[in-house]
């Protein structure tokens, strides 16, 4: 986890937005890099950074974008490994008995 600068919420923004550009990051993953919340991370990209670097911001919110777009192919994913791990240790089970 690496600490952001608190005081300066420029330079924040901007570290987030470089941060989640450099490794295709969703907001999410940026927060628990960086150890804050989910709503600060999306506030600092989508509204501070407007302000400070609109460029950035423009190239951030592409991503947010994609990102959005794509939202419900990772959540199938996670649902349907859910149920399979659930599966595979009810099989277990029943083996066992």
């Amino acid at each position: 986890m690496r600490k952001v600068h608190n005081g300066n919420n420029r330079e924040r923004c901007e570290t987030v937005a470089m941060y989640m550009l450099e490794n295709n990051a969703t907001v999410r993953k940026a927060a628990t890099h960086f150890g804050i919340s989910k709503s600060t991370v999306h506030k600092d990209v989508t509204g501070t950074l407007k302000r400070y670097n609109y460029r950035l911001y423009l190239k951030v919110k592409e991503l947010l974008d994609i990102n959005k777009s794509e939202r419900h192919m990772r959540g199938g994913e996670a649902t349907r490994k859910k149920y399979n791990d659930i599966r595979l240790v009810l099989e277990k089970k029943k083996t066992l008995s």
